[in-house]
């Protein structure tokens, strides 16, 4: 544990170090992600075409799938020092083979397919492995001294990511460098991660903890067995999984856009790049200064309406206008929401579930959902874009009704949602266990 040594600074005896090692730990991970995200999809787009990106999406989501189901098996049979450390090495030589596959001529789809998979994982593997050691680096108090210090170097990382994918294009063009050759950075932020965590960390002491493990089979009973019994959640997946359905169409229509309109690798990077900048300022500057007063004057209950009532103007607005300034306000504005508002209202009301039940519920509700949705509208959508393939015409105005549809059918679900919301509270499900596995067998009981 760190020393609480040294009160009359701002960080106490041993501390400075650990958050200067986390926060670049951080900081990197975020800045390679956001460099490989950007450059693999805009290559993609470029060497394979839009309509391929349904099939990469559906991919990505099954990972997900796959990934939530292992993660807590994997850290809790290994070292979680040693974990993270290995995590790194692992990402060195995964952009190290990306590299060599461009080096040696591979099918550039194929690549970049790869580069855009992996900044996924780096999105998912990395946050979750770093967070269970800093946790047992650090103890209650200090933890909440130094997280949020931690973890604005992760928006530090990704702003200054997203810069240098957006400035790369022209600067490699300029000293006839390849596009690819960015990935040299992410090897180089993953080799003095590994050694940051190999020597830095080397003597610093580490928390034992004992977690129970759990099946992907007994995740998924117990929170559905919980979701389905209480009725304001029950209400509350479906809207998260037509939310879900909703977020991919519109995302993919954003993609067909503006690929449209902006050909070339080189040329969707930048715009893409900006995109991302602006979004991401957007989400900081929301979260910052106006999601906790719109929460508090709406109420939990009624706040869950924004995301879908966004979404279903600005799917009613790419079906009427279908340009690029519309498709860009829709796609901003439900991301802004969805990062923003909706995701600290959905972790507020997963706050209500018993923290002996919040983990497996939350990891259906985050987890499996949104991925389900995902998949499930890459299939809906990809057979759409066939068949207007195979007739010669555009069935873009198809896709965006089911998304129309989907956002209705959330707007409804959460209406009933708000009739229930009350009567949920008394649920026995939602009451804490104080007073042993008795009591708790006695709240079962109905009379």
């Amino acid at each position: 544990m760190l020393s609480l040594k040294g009160r009359g600074s701002a960080f106490q005896a041993g501390e400075l170090k650990v958050v200067l090692i986390l926060g670049f730990l951080l900081l990197g991970n975020s800045l390679a992600r956001q460099v490989a995200g950007i450059v693999g999809l805009s290559g993609f787009l470029s060497a394979s075409g839009v309509n391929s990106m349904l099939l990469v999406m559906a991919i990505d989501y099954l990972i997900v799938l796959a990934v939530s189901a292992v993660q807590s098996l994997i850290v809790d049979k290994f070292d979680r020092k040693k974990l993270l450390a290995g995590i790194c090495l692992v990402f060195m030589l995964v952009f190290i083979c990306l590299r060599m596959l461009f080096l040696f001529h591979a099918p550039e789809w194929l690549s970049y397919a790869i580069m855009y998979l992996v900044a996924e994982q780096q999105l998912i593997f990395f946050p979750l492995i770093f967070w269970v050691l800093a946790n047992d680096i650090c103890n209650m108090a200090q933890s909440k001294r130094l997280f949020p210090v931690i973890s604005s170097w992760s928006f530090v990382g990704k702003i200054l990511g997203i810069g240098v994918a957006a400035a790369s294009p022209a600067l490699f063009a300029k000293i006839g460098i390849p596009t690819e050759e960015i990935l040299t950075l992410n090897v180089l932020i993953y080799l003095i991660a590994f050694l940051l965590i190999v020597f830095g960390l080397k003597n610093q002491e580490i928390r034992k903890t004992t977690q129970t493990k759990e099946t992907v089979r007994e995740t998924m009973a117990e929170g559905w067995d919980f979701i389905s019994n209480v009725p304001s959640f029950r209400y509350l997946i479906i809207a998260i999984l037509a939310m879900a359905v909703c977020d991919t169409i519109v995302e993919f229509r954003f993609l067909v856009i503006s690929d449209a309109s902006f050909p070339g690798q080189g040329a969707y990077q930048q715009f893409y790049s900006l995109y991302r900048l602006g979004a991401t300022l957007l989400s900081f500057l929301m979260q910052t200064f106006f999601t906790s007063q719109i929460i508090s004057r709406l109420n939990l209950k009624n706040v869950f309406f924004i995301l879908p009532t966004v979404t279903l103007l600005g799917s009613v607005g790419m079906f009427f206008l279908p340009g690029l300034s519309m498709a860009l306000v829709a796609m901003v504005s439900l991301k802004l929401m969805r990062e923003t508002v909706d995701e600290s209202s959905r972790k507020s009301f997963e706050a209500l579930v018993p923290e002996e039940r919040r983990g497996r519920v939350s990891t259906f509700m985050d987890s499996y959902l949104p991925a389900i949705g995902t998949v499930a509208a890459c299939l809906v959508t990809g057979i759409i874009v066939l068949l207007g393939l195979g007739f010669g015409r555009d069935l873009s105005g198809v896709y965006i009704a089911v998304a129309i549809a989907g956002a209705i059918g959330a707007i409804w679900s959460i209406v009933k949602m708000r009739t229930c919301y009350d009567s949920s509270l008394l649920n026995w499900r939602l009451k804490r266990r104080q007073r042993g596995m008795a009591a708790d067998l006695l709240d079962k009981l109905t009379f």
